[in-house]
């Protein structure tokens, strides 16, 4: 029955399975797609093997501090789109929205006591594991965990790395062993099951399922949640199909000239792929495998040397090696601290030597210093720093390089390092759409050393963190239209 790698499936509470349950329960909260997915894929084994009914819950909670109106649409969004996907599908979706905090409580383990067992997807981040450890508390049937994060399985690293060179020479020594083990591109294709005619109403009266009025995230059906309405939506829309029209626009416009031109943003030249990564409307090896196509790619070509070299190893393209970098090592190297470091989201987290020069520098003069809601409102000195904060304001991202450029800046300009942290984290979490996940926060802590060495010489309030200038960025790379877009 186990055809996803047993790397990937954890026990989350040592409960047997019962095979004469109603169902196979699979509890989406991460992975929020019907493709691509080992979690659904590892369901559906489960359905087959007991040939029971398969049901699909996906539940959107509210509560958090972050929730807007920007962000729930996003989700909503990727409801609706698996609502379609799964219509016809041998499964029953069950779309759960929270109208008030908390409500969703119980949910899981109501189904729980009527199902065979429980497929979870398992994801690195403190929230989704408390609520994955109080439902295990809860089910009296088996709930397994199943990890589909990255192209690397979380349990096949037994540490944090430090630094992106560490982990990029212990991926080019491991991922070979794991670059077949894809998940199925359509897990319920030609796939029998019985059907489930309907849920236990017991079931549904205290739990209503989610309209289609509600999953189109109107501004109406937004204006009835209890979230956050000052962070209005953006224009770009969530859901598996809207990132698989994303993944093929950059193939087909960027790739081939990723590696000159992803540093521009006159260029705007990266993915824009992050948001959906981090929602789970897409995954990183439906992302990978386009590329492999792409690039008529075999496994063969892999470099023998494991040195840690960003370039060469894949055996592939410049821009193509270049964008695996950026989605396989820096985003699997955060996802990497997240799994094994409970306290990854604390300043206390840093590296010893980062923590060191910036306590050294906490009393330097720091000239300006701006206010939180003066840099919420774009209102600083430094016109481009300006422009990135608009554009995240605006459209939920900011370009890649000059998001490291907007965190140096906001560590230069704010009281402490500990307040910059702060201030980057809640601006971050509250306008970007891939906001709250471990790959933007590897992103922030970069900014204060994180993955990073020691920079000469000595500066003022930077200590040997490095630093940046928005000058010197400017010399660098092409802003002239970046600017006139973000402008006052």
């Amino acid at each position: 029955m186990n055809a996803v790698s047993d790397l990937r499936i954890r026990d989350a509470n040592h409960a047997p399975a019962r095979p004469d349950g109603a169902f196979v329960l699979y509890w989406m909260s991460a992975n929020r797609r019907a493709r691509w997915n080992f979690a659904l894929q590892r369901a559906v084994e489960w359905a087959r093997e007991l040939t029971r009914p398969l049901l699909v819950l996906e539940h959107l909670p509210c509560g958090d501090r972050w929730d807007s109106d920007r962000l729930h649409r996003f989700a909503l969004d990727g409801m609706a789109a698996n609502a379609a996907d799964l219509q016809s599908a041998p499964a029953r979706y069950y779309p759960f929205v929270e109208r008030r905090p908390g409500e969703g409580m119980g949910l899981v383990a109501a189904l729980a006591e009527r199902a065979c067992t429980v497929v979870a997807d398992d994801f690195p981040a403190s929230e989704s594991l408390r609520r994955l450890r109080g439902a295990a508390e809860a089910s009296p049937v088996l709930i397994e965990a199943v990890d589909s994060n990255g192209l690397l399985p979380l349990r096949a690293a037994d540490k944090a790395f430090a630094t992106a060179h560490a982990f990029r020479r212990f991926l080019q020594r491991e991922l070979p062993r794991h670059l077949h083990e894809f998940p199925l591109a359509n897990p319920l294709a030609r796939v029998r099951l019985p059907a489930l005619r309907g849920l236990p109403r017991d079931i549904t009266r205290r739990w209503r399922p989610a309209g289609a009025r509600l999953l189109s995230g109107s501004a109406s059906a937004l204006a009835g949640l209890p979230i956050g309405h000052s962070v209005s939506p953006c224009d770009t829309g969530g859901g598996a199909r809207a990132a698989s029209a994303a993944l093929r626009r950059f193939l087909k416009t960027h790739l081939a000239h990723y590696a000159e031109n992803r540093n521009h943003p006159d260029r705007d030249a990266t993915s824009n792929l992050s948001p959906y990564l981090h929602h789970g409307h897409i995954s990183v090896h439906e992302i990978v495998g386009r590329i492999m196509a792409a690039e008529d790619w075999a496994a063969g070509r892999l470099a023998a040397k494991t040195d840690g070299s960003r370039a060469g190893w894949w055996g592939m393209s410049a821009s193509a090696e270049a964008f695996l970098d950026q989605l396989v090592t820096w985003r699997e190297v955060g996802y990497n601290m997240a799994w094994h470091r409970d306290d990854c989201d604390r300043y206390r987290s840093l590296p010893g030597w980062a923590r060191a020069t910036l306590a050294r520098h906490a009393r330097d003069r720091r000239e300006p210093v701006y206010s939180r809601d003066a840099l919420e409102a774009a209102e600083t000195h430094d016109p481009l720093w300006n422009a990135a904060q608009r554009q995240l304001a605006c459209e939920g991202r900011v370009h890649n390089y000059l998001r490291m450029l907007w965190g140096k800046k906001i560590l230069e300009w704010s009281p402490s390092p500990e307040e910059a942290l702060d201030r980057m984290t809640e601006l971050n979490n509250t306008y970007a759409l891939d906001g709250r996940d471990p790959n933007s926060l590897s992103g922030i802590f970069w900014v204060l050393g994180r993955y990073d060495r020691p920079w000469g010489p000595e500066r003022r309030i930077f200590g040997t963190v490095r630093y940046m200038t928005s000058a010197n960025t400017a010399r660098k790379i092409r802003v002239r239209r970046y600017l006139e877009r973000y402008g006052p």
